[in-house]
């Protein structure tokens, strides 16, 4: 057979369905889906695709069990889940990690945050490697403030970026022979290698990684895989590699054994794999990190070629809606890549096509709970399925579908039931819908609200799903400066015809785009897809001073890519290059990776125009390049189509002249059921046009199209356009409360709060907030309620509202549109001063006088002044000592920003307080504030489109709404608590360091599930920086409550109803105006959360503080002129710790608990910007409380400070030990420790400072910092 007759297969291979795609040329396409595992039938699954083609294209029998003959084959295509199912599922193979000795624990500690901040347990996913082996040797950055004598003895390098660094210690390499010896004794033969600063000096790992070839073992080099900084993501990534690679390797020749010679002989039929950037690569060169996306990447791939109009250029939002989940994607002509992303509790450092995953899916579970419709994020999976299945699975979103006549069961096969046999169940499904709404109409009457139909029910669980699946797609565009309408919205998978309209409507979409393959995308674009090879280098560029240089850097990885692809058969004339630079601002950890223009050789203007779209604001600061990337793409499609518009426009389109092959009574919203026309997808004619309503079904999906809506079949493509419908913006508003438009506004109000978030860690400029991320943002009531918290920071959630409330009263009646207050005093609602508070009011509309919100954002500023760099004094006694204090100030009027008046409240007011600095450095507080206000203007915004979309009055009454939702759900809360401590009053007392109690008492009211929180008998107001401003106490109830709720309730000022505060007044849970505060924010809201749980018994204590270091200089004035010669700054970080133990759960170790969840700064990091080195940064062994469950490690953190520096601990627990509860074990408090050597002697001193000090610190002295573990429970 000449190769121009040959076959293509293309194959993804799912969790639970393998879909097969095959082109002969002149013949029609084969199309075939087979069970992913059906060992009664067949072993492997796209073996036996290949197989049933190859009978099927050449009418030649191919029995099972016998070697297959390439030769009737042209391309073998494969897209896979292998990789992302051992990931999930932890069955990779057996690796080990070899890393920088003092840190082996890194990959476990992570970035010390927890991925769910209301769950108790805390739990994250495992390490992958089977254990780590600490390496010595030792590179360190050559910082510019270092002292010049710092380790001048040690031999200095030059990078692969062209930095300077010293190698503090070299490379034992007989340690790392024995013990990979060692290892291979053991049967472990995967290893990844991730060492500090390898991303720029890789010598080390290369050396490690050819002994280790050289001994036989697979070996992943994080400097190989992605040369960028950050260890933590880099370290992971690559262990991931070594995790995956081999049960990569073991799947491929499980395939290749399938086939006659093996797919090493096979000359002529080229086999390929997809990879997470949406590229084709040789299946000799396929390795685990780059499978995690296979499967999701060639569905991407797969919309992107058959949406979009290169001549239209309107961008298309890719929906894949499966079983479980939905993937939403975006393509404008590009493929958009993110190079950092989290799966499966794994931060990955490589490119991957950018593909959002939401729970919400066919088998999305439908409860009804506190008022709300919840669709997920459980699902019934395939087992037992939806309850349509037969298997007594419960109501799920394909039931609302069935239900609604949307899915017919005499065109699914009759697969179901226990003997998989039998129809889909539309019968339990009814009495299922009829009996949740008998309940939901039971609680509705009581209310006094009209009764639903179990059709209006079902309904408004597919709107709820709707705008579940929308809010990813929001965030993808909105996010990124891109108007979400403004798109074409392209619908495959399993079940995403049957929700195309909505989904759309919901967005505000008009036109959707449906491939005639849609619900086999993945295979088909695998066809589609082209052989691409990414190339990526560091560099440590200024643009400006370095363009010519780039533009060779890019070249000569061009000029490499090129041969590499001649090397497998491609000829240079179908080899293009895409070439990118890796740019941020300086001072920025926003790095934007720029596509070169077409035209244009200016990279930097089109950085600009990027970062003006996406973050509204562009800086004067120079332009900095972090890496040159150059990603070469083969052209090897297999076929190319015409876009769906090409199509259209060349179409002559008719109204479909057959008649229905069926109808079905179909419910759309109205007052009754529709009969609606059903016709099979296969008889009708091209070009026919149907209006909605209308059913379209074929063999593997059904599309519904809705009412105002018209169906365009062309030639590979459904093309539905949505008519315009009358807005009801302008309509009464019903005195009822709807709850699937309450949910709905829930999602909205969270949504504008995430928004906010996003773009305030985009702008900002400080590691605090754009590292850290260390700031919360808020949608508040015209009385300054909250409403919607976006889960950021925990102690800022009840805490911020005082303050909105306070300047709300302050200012009645003085604000107009375009005014933005600051403000971050403890008696105007702040919490302590580095946490600095942006409100605006936002109006009925621009230019109105009514306020209907505020929005709010909260960010910890590194230093706003004080007696101390870092604004975090350990022994301050004053306020005033401890910064700047804004009561209340309008910084920004009609529109205009008072930048003077900023600096003279950041700068000149606190230095004029003894030994006081101001701000030490106000470039970066003025960023960081612009970039709150930024926030904002973005929650402004969205909240205005609400109002566009709904009218002011309909919104406003939701928003108060939702509140009464949250209070139902804690006063039920509080009804079960009663019952299970027998009505008796809740006590509990724990004490601070210094021996001050914090007493509470809780008095349940069973009738009503109202309580008294009453901490009467608390210690007074102490001499000391770790009173708590009243608020503090507030944040600390409405999380606890939370936390033990464990299911998604809405967050906001309702939680609060129904409880009654009590705290005695100059106690230290309510200290005088003028007490200092700067601690009780980071420790004593941690044992307010300790007490409440105790009270409860929900756990034993975790780690009870956070730890908080801070270190930095003052600025270096000119004695005669007061001039900067050199600013100073202050750097913070809080430190992980262990988590108390529960019923069901151990605590974890190394991680941050409670009251705040900011992430810690990459050691890479930490050392690039600050005269530092990170000694070591494990686990504390032994310091969890032990018990049944025992409690979670703290950590080690070993600092050495390369020039002289003040360095202060704020820390708790260093008295008291972590109680354990139920008969568990305390944890060991910490300590801290100075080590410095005797001036005279040169003998090493190690002092304990105690909890809470300043330190002097000279060049080499050490802080090392013990954090306590967390208590244990039950006996042992």
């Amino acid at each position: 057979m000449s190769d121009s007759g040959k076959i293509t297969i293309s194959i993804d291979r799912g969790g639970t369905f393998t879909d097969v795609h095959a082109i002969q040329p002149g013949r029609p396409d084969i199309i075939l889906k087979l069970l992913s595992v059906d060992p009664s039938n067949y072993q492997d699954a796209p073996t036996e695709g290949i197989r049933r083609i190859l009978e099927l294209a050449t009418g030649e029998s191919h029995p099972r069990g016998q070697p297959l003959k390439l030769d009737r084959i042209g391309c073998l295509r494969m897209g896979t889940t292998v990789a992302t199912n051992a990931l999930l599922e932890r069955k990779g193979a057996r690796s080990v990690l070899f890393t920088t000795k003092g840190f082996k624990d890194l990959l476990k500690i992570g970035d010390q945050s927890r991925p769910a901040i209301f769950d108790l347990s805390m739990a994250r996913p495992g390490v992958l490697p089977e254990s780590v082996v600490e390496v010595n040797e030792r590179v360190l950055s050559c910082h510019p403030s270092a002292d010049s004598d710092c380790f001048s003895d040690c031999r200095m390098v030059e990078g692969t970026t062209g930095e300077k660094f010293r190698v503090v210690q070299e490379l034992d390499i007989a340690q790392v022979k024995a013990e990979l010896q060692r290892l291979k004794e053991q049967g472990i033969l995967s290893i990844s290698v991730a060492l500090l600063h390898s991303y720029a000096y890789p010598e080390h790992e290369r050396q490690i990684g050819e002994l280790a070839q050289e001994m036989g073992f697979s070996v992943t080099l994080s400097s190989k895989l992605q040369p960028m900084i950050k260890i933590v993501p880099r370290g992971m990534s690559a262990a991931a590699d070594a995790y995956l690679t081999p049960v990569i390797k073991t799947y491929i020749d499980s395939i290749s054994s399938s086939f006659e010679g093996g797919l090493e002989s096979q000359q002529d039929c080229r086999f390929e794999f997809m990879q997470s950037d949406g590229g084709l690569v040789d299946f000799r060169k396929f390795s685990g990190l780059k499978a995690i996306l296979s499967g999701p990447a060639a569905g991407v791939v797969g919309f992107a070629a058959t949406s979009w109009d290169p001549t239209e250029k309107t961008p298309v939002i890719g929906f894949d809606m499966g079983g479980t989940s939905t993937d939403v994607s975006r393509f404008d002509g590009h493929l958009e890549h993110v190079f950092a992303s989290k799966v499966a509790g794994v931060m990955i450092q490589s490119p991957q096509l950018d593909i959002i995953t939401v729970a919400a899916g066919g088998g999305s579970i439908l409860t009804w709970r506190n008022g709300l419709f919840y669709v997920g994020p459980e699902s019934a999976s395939a087992h037992p399925g939806p309850a349509c299945y037969r298997k007594g699975g419960p109501l799920t979103v394909t039931d609302a579908n069935l239900f609604l006549g949307r899915l017919l069961p005499e065109y699914f096969p009759k697969i179901f039931g226990p003997n998989e046999n039998e129809a889909l169940d539309t019968e339990t499904t009814a009495r299922l819908f009829n009996e949740l709404t008998q309940k939901i109409n039971i609680e509705r009457k009581q209310q006094g609200q009209s009764e639903f139909s179990a059709e209006e029910v079902a309904l408004g669980f597919l709107n709820v799903a709707d705008e579940a699946m929308s809010r990813p797609i929001r965030n993808l565009t909105e996010a990124r400066g891109y108007e979400t309408a403004s798109h074409h919205l392209a619908c495959f998978g399993g079940a995403g015809g049957q929700h195309a309209c909505s989904v759309a409507k919901t967005l505000g979409i008009s036109r959707i785009i449906i491939h005639k393959y849609s619900s086999i995308l993945s295979a088909y674009g695998l066809a589609l897809a082209e052989v691409v090879k990414e190339s990526q280098e560091p560099v440590s560029s200024d643009y400006l001073s370095s363009q010519s240089d780039l533009l060779q850097h890019l070249e000569n990885l061009s000029a490499a890519a090129t041969k590499d692809m001649e090397s497998q058969g491609f000829p240079s004339t179908q080899v293009r290059h895409e070439q990118y630079l890796n740019m941020r601002y300086e001072g920025s950890d926003t790095s934007l990776m720029i596509l070169k223009p077409e035209n244009s050789e200016d990279f930097l203007e089109e950085f600009r125009i990027r970062h003006r779209r996406e973050f509204n604001f562009n800086s004067d600061r120079p332009v900095l390049v972090d890496d040159v990337r150059v990603r070469t793409i083969a052209s090897s499609k297999v076929r190319s189509e015409e876009s769906p518009l090409v199509q259209l426009k060349a179409a002559t389109m008719r109204d479909v002249a057959m008649a229905p092959n069926n109808t079905t009574s179909a419910y759309f919203g109205d007052s009754s059921r529709t009969d609606t026309p059903v016709y099979l997808l296969g008889e009708l004619e091209k070009n026919s046009r149907i209006y909605g309503p209308a059913v379209i079904i074929d063999q593997t999906q059904t599309i519904v199209v809705a009412p105002n809506a018209v169906a365009n079949l062309l030639d590979t493509c459904v093309v539905i356009d949505l008519q315009d419908e009358p807005t009801s913006s302008g309509s009464a508003v019903s005195s009822d409360i709807d709850p699937i438009r309450l949910t709905i506004f829930g999602h909205r109000f969270m949504s504008i709060a995430e928004q906010m978030g996003r773009t305030l860690q985009k702008t900002s400029v400080s590691t605090n907030i754009k590292e850290r991320l260390d700031f919360s943002c808020a949608l508040f009531s015209p009385d300054g309620g909250l409403v919607a918290n976006a889960p950021h920071v925990p102690v800022h959630l009840g805490s911020m509202q005082f303050a909105v409330r306070y300047q709300h009263e302050k200012w009645l009646g003085n604000l107009k549109d375009g005014d933005v207050l600051v403000a971050n005093h403890p008696s105007c609602g702040g919490t302590h001063l580095p946490d600095i508070t942006i409100i605006t009011p936002v109006f009925d509309r621009p230019g109105g006088s009514e306020i209907m919100f505020y929005v709010a954002s909260r960010g910890h500023h590194a230093d706003i002044g004080g007696i101390l760099p870092g604004s975090m004094p350990p022994k301050s006694t004053e306020l005033w000592q401890e910064g700047a204090a804004i009561e209340g100030d309008k910084i920004v009027s009609d529109g205009v920003l008072d930048e003077a008046r900023l600096i003279e409240l950041l700068v000149t007011k606190p230095s004029q307080y003894p030994g006081c600095a101001g701000a030490r450095c106000i470039s970066d507080n003025l960023s960081d504030l612009k970039a709150q206000i930024a926030a904002n203007a973005r929650g402004i915004s969205l909240i205005q489109t609400l109002f566009n979309e709904y009218g002011t009055q309909t919104v406003q009454k939701y928003m108060y709404a939702i509140q009464a939702t949250a209070e139902s759900a804690v006063r039920n809360l509080l009804k079960e608590l009663y019952k299970k401590f027998n009505g008796q009053p809740l006590e509990s007392v724990d004490y601070m360091d210094d021996g001050t109690p914090i007493r509470l008492k809780v008095t349940i009211d069973g009738t009503d599930g109202s309580a008294i929180f009453d901490f009467e008998g608390t210690g007074p107001e102490v001499y000391g920086s770790w009173n708590a401003p009243i608020a503090i106490t507030h944040s600390a109830i409405i999380y606890c409550l939370r936390c033990m709720i464990n299911a998604d309730v809405p967050l906001n000022q309702g939680c609060l109803a129904p409880i009654d505060i009590r705290v005695p007044t100059s106690s230290i849970l309510s200290p005088s105006k003028t007490a200092a505060v700067v601690g009780g924010n980071v420790v004593t809201s941690q044992r307010i959360t300790d007490v409440v749980f105790k009270a409860f018994q929900a756990c034993a204590a975790s780690q009870g503080c956070c730890n908080n270091l801070t270190f930095g200089t003052d600025a270096k004035l000119d004695p005669s002129t007061g001039a900067v010669i050199k600013p100073g700054f202050g750097y913070y970080e809080t430190i992980a710790g262990g988590s108390g133990a529960g019923p069901t759960w151990k605590g974890e170790s190394g991680i941050h608990v409670h009251m705040t969840n900011t992430r810690i700064t990459d050691p890479e990091i930490l050392e690039k910007r600050y005269p530092t080195m990170l000694r070591q940064f494990t686990l504390r062994e032994g310091s969890g409380g032990k018990g049944k469950n025992p409690g979670g490690e703290g950590v080690v953190r070993d600092i050495e400070f390369l020039s002289p520096i003040q360095c202060s601990i704020l820390s708790e627990r260093r008295v008291h030990r972590p109680y354990g509860i139920e008969g568990g074990e305390a944890a060991e408090t910490g300590f801290n420790l100075w080590i410095t050597r005797d001036e005279e002697t040169g003998a090493e001193r190690r002092i304990n400072i105690g909890g809470k000090n300043t330190v002097s610190m000279k060049t080499h002295d050490r802080i090392v910092i013990n954090t306590p573990g967390g208590g244990g429970w039950g006996a042992v």
